[in-house]
């Protein structure tokens, strides 16, 4: 099979099979144009495929066709501005410094400190540094990891659409079962006694998200007293993600299950350094759970990446003293989600409220009749602007005509884009 390459830029793949299998194109948008065809060998024997009805994540696909037709990306959800200079400092410093080898599996202990220290002012719940804190590569990998550990064959697993999409893969390459719940549309609020259907014997883990990717919602403390009334007198796990816990509008405060005693014992709580610090490039989050909880997840984490980068971790325990960092986070956010609310308030799509979280939701009926994946993809070709289709994120591909747009950006960007949703 012959194949073709043509590298436009080494950062963002996207692979194009063509008809007839001739050859195959990678292209990496940017700079180089070059093209190299070259024929390589298929593997001719049968292949496994855990996920035969999963291709390439919704985000590379459409950060891929953004930097194709050189679009203005609201789509991935990454900011266009850098972090504290401080922060960078910190990290060279520890190189400097020869911090530059594996760290302890579960993290270095100093950052392990400073994250129960922060977890008790914010949400008076202790976790032990030892026993119950676990530093990973990322949100994402920790989500994996505590899937892999604790849920097992038949197992069912809770999923509240629309959901973040790596939580059904994880589910099902455990060897469990997703049960979906989609949350009623347009508020995107979750009806609890409809949700109580949904439990059995067999119901071994919830997963929650608050703020919410990709609504802005949040949960409420009436919502989390009726989930903890939910899992009353079961053995059924809760799997929060709150990544984006700092990230929250309008006075509301965040309710971590970490807040709520009966919840944290049979809890397994996901945070985001990455989020939290505008450095999402740089994969790193961590993990809170009771200490027999946490035993289960290490023991799979060990053999999945042992260990998260080191000098990384240093820069974070400093950079933590730095408490106003994350305080005033969420009026940042706010600021930002206001200016691009108020620059679009004159255009004919729909907002739709945003609580938490940079993402706002946007729909479009009286615009289109595109389908939400035909109207993202016309949004970037022809209007060069990204956005991410809400029904990438529901098993069942529900397409309620909403996209999701995120506004982590420069006002300049966000001016940008706005003028180009108030001609459509």
């Amino acid at each position: 099979m012959l194949f073709k390459f043509t590298i436009i830029d080494q950062y963002q793949p996207l692979l194009s099979h063509f008809k007839g299998n001739e050859f195959i194109t990678f292209t990496y948008f940017n700079s180089y144009n070059k093209t190299f065809t070259f024929a390589l060998v298929n593997f001719e024997g049968s292949l496994n495929n855990k996920l035969p009805q999963i291709g390439p994540s919704i985000f590379s696909v459409m950060s891929g066709l953004a930097n194709e037709h050189k679009a203005i990306n609201l789509a991935q959800g990454f900011p266009d501005f850098d972090c504290t200079p401080d922060l960078k400092k910190l990290v060279s410093k520890a190189m400097e410094n020869g911090f530059n080898q594996y760290a302890p599996m579960p993290g270095i202990m100093a950052l392990r400190e400073k994250i129960a220290i922060k977890t008790e002012n914010a949400y008076t719940a202790i976790y032990h540094p030892e026993t119950e804190i676990t530093v990973m590569p990322g949100a994402t990998l920790g989500i994996y990891a505590t899937i892999a550990a604790l849920i097992k064959d038949n197992d069912e697993v809770i999923i509240i659409e629309p959901a973040y999409d790596s939580y059904i893969p994880a589910v099902e390459l455990a060897g469990g079962k997703a049960i979906v719940y989609e949350m009623a549309f347009p508020e995107y609020k979750i009806d609890w006694n409809q949700l109580k259907k949904l439990f059995n014997i067999k119901t071994k883990m919830i997963i929650i998200n608050t703020p919410h990717n990709p609504t802005g919602t949040i949960l409420s403390s009436e919502d989390i007293k009726k989930l903890e009334k939910l899992v009353e007198n079961t053995d059924t796990l809760i799997l929060s993600d709150e990544v984006y816990e700092h990230i929250i509008f309008d006075g509301y405060e965040h309710q971590s299950v970490a807040r709520y005693p009966k919840l944290a014992n049979r809890s397994i709580i996901v945070s985001s350094f990455g989020k939290t610090y505008h450095t999402t490039g740089w994969k790193m989050g961590y993990v809170l759970a009771p200490a027999n909880i946490t035993v289960k997840i290490r023991k799979v984490y060990q053999f999945m990446a042992f260990a998260a980068n080191t000098p990384i971790q240093f820069a974070y325990t400093e950079i933590l003293d730095r408490a106003d960092l994350f305080n005033e986070l969420g009026q940042f956010y706010q600021n930002k989600r206001d200016f691009f609310r108020q620059a679009i308030k004159n255009s004919k799509f729909k907002l739709h409220p945003c609580n938490g979280s940079y993402f706002q939701l946007l729909g479009y009926d009286k615009i289109s009749d595109l389908n939400d994946l035909e109207m993202a993809r016309h949004l970037t070709i022809e209007n060069k602007l990204a956005s991410i289709p809400v029904s990438a994120f529901y098993k069942r591909k529900t397409d309620h005509k909403v996209l999701r747009f995120c506004f982590a950006k420069s006002e300049d960007t966000l001016s940008k884009a706005a003028e180009i949703l108030c001609k459509l």
